[in-house]
């Protein structure tokens, strides 16, 4: 029974959604809890199918004034769905606590069915078998699948929502054997039969302080009930705080051919929640995850690489002038290098257009104000248009800098900072970007308060918390909005 980590969890929230639980009904479902996953792998690959060969022979049809070649697209939809149910199954979006989850839903299946037909164009590309593919077909099943998936989902959500409440789902018959303390337990039968499983009884075990006695006859007694019963499966709800009990009722429960299953209670089930995995022959649990998974880090890195290395080819002309202007303009390096704090703290050095006469770089830094006489003729135009930040491009080719993240401070700022604003180092928990979520927000420039800090740092971790693809092209977008405003670019 895969329950115990997450889907008693799932249940529990269904059930308490304020709802009035209605009469049980008459008929139940054909189909367990436990299939939901592999019924909903099979509808996916059966829209996947159907799809194809609508859009195929529709196309033809207006196109040609035939069906085409049906064989032709039950490959192509051979091919998609084996790559995008894999994906999907490998973020574990089949599960039925995540299928209730629409926005995560819609959000997984955008990314991964655009990466699928991209992937194709590029292998159908790299092998020029373009001339045997009908890409108006194609384009035509991409939109069919793709909506047919999404209306599927929201078809799923609300058959799970209805199984679950009005307990439709077919189940396994059970006994429930209980620990007295905790209120969990007055839960949880509703809990098994919302989720299908028949419940035949339910035990409860007294408190130690109520004599052993009295506990191995209520455990008897459930080993003489299950005994020549219909009953196929006996689950235990109990603090493993108290484990040298609750193994002795394991012991004793071995005497029965059926499956037992352990359902943690208390606050040391908060554990069983998080992801796991195996480290050798141990369980290695995750009880925090990091900002990005292996996954989004590997895809934001390649965006970066790619826009940034299209950033530099495209602005060349603009940086060389520049680089030109500056050293026309007044004696000093044509870039200002400092160094900033970034992922994990570590230290870099920045690269800028140098916009000043001076190049601050130790334990006392002064930030620019308005009218600052240390900014140059050219640099006050520069830092306008924010064009001194376009050699930060470079810092996101070579690794040290995302395109979108919080902003960069100086190391004597960090520290200054660190000390104002409480949870100012969880910024470190992600690359710093060239632009980020305080800045399209007005949090440009400098800080000369600590209200003005704070307000920053708020947006930096509200960016943090709420990362996705879609956030970071909106503020790869509003930035160039930001820039043409100008607002506190001094």
């Amino acid at each position: 029974m895969n329950f115990i980590k997450r889907d008693i969890d799932l249940a529990r929230s269904v059930a308490v959604t304020g709802l009035r639980e209605p009469s049980p009904p008459a008929r139940k479902w054909p189909i367990t809890y436990d299939s939901v996953e592999i019924i909903t792998v099979l509808a996916d690959a059966a829209v996947i199918l159907s799809t194809s060969i609508v859009a195929g022979i529709c196309y033809h049809l207006y196109t040609f004034g035939a069906p085409g070649d049906i064989l032709e697209y039950v490959g192509s939809a051979a091919i998609v769905a084996a790559l995008f149910i894999s994906l999907m199954k490998s973020r574990e979006m089949y599960k039925p606590a995540e299928l209730l989850i629409l926005r995560t839903q819609v959000r997984a299946i955008s990314v991964l069915w655009i990466a699928v037909f991209f992937l194709l164009a590029g292998a159908i590309f790299a092998l020029k078998t373009g001339n045997e593919i009908s890409r108006g077909a194609n384009l035509l099943f991409a939109l069919f699948g793709y909506s047919a998936l999404i209306a599927q989902r929201f078809l799923w959500r609300r058959l799970l929502t209805e199984g679950m409440i009005k307990k439709r789902f077919s189940g396994r018959k059970i006994v429930l054997i209980t620990d007295h303390s905790h209120s969990a337990e007055s839960n949880l039968p509703h809990v098994l039969t919302s989720l299908g499983f028949r419940l035949e009884r339910h035990f409860t075990l007294p408190p130690p302080e109520h004599g052993s006695r009295r506990r191995e006859k209520i455990i008897s007694s459930a080993i003489a009930y299950v005994r020549g019963s219909e009953v196929e499966e006996i689950v235990v709800g109990a603090d493993l705080n108290r484990w040298p009990e609750l193994r002795s009722l394991i012991t004793e429960l071995r005497i029965l051919p059926f499956p037992v299953n352990l359902i943690p209670l208390g606050a040391v089930s908060e554990i069983f929640k998080q992801p796991s995995h195996t480290l050798g022959n141990a369980t290695c649990i995750e009880v925090q995850r990091g900002p990005l998974t292996p996954f989004e880090y590997t895809a934001k890195r390649c965006i970066d690489i790619v826009l940034s290395g299209m950033g530099v080819l495209t602005l060349l002309p603009l940086l060389i002038i520049v680089a030109i202007a500056i050293k026309l303009d007044s004696p000093g390096p044509v870039l200002f290098k400092q160094r900033r704090c970034g992922f994990n703290g570590r230290c870099f050095q920045i690269l800028k257009f140098r916009t000043m006469t001076v190049l601050e770089d130790g334990a006392v830094v002064t930030q620019a104000e308005r009218g600052d006489n240390r900014v140059t003729p050219l640099g006050k135009w520069l830092r306008r248009t924010s064009i001194d930040e376009l050699p930060q491009l470079f810092n996101v080719l070579e690794g040290s800098m995302s395109l979108v993240g919080p902003r960069p401070h100086a190391e004597a700022h960090d520290t200054q900072f660190d000390k104002i604003v409480r949870n100012y180092a969880l910024r470190h928990r992600v690359k710093p970007g060239l632009t980020g979520w305080a800045q399209v927000n007005g949090c440009r420039g400098a800080t000369p308060t600590s209200t003005d800090i704070e307000r920053r740092v708020e947006f930096d971790l509200w960016y943090i918390d709420n990362w996705s693809f879609r956030l970071d092209f909106a503020i790869l977008l509003q930035t160039f909005t930001e820039v043409l405003r100008c607002r506190n670019a001094y």
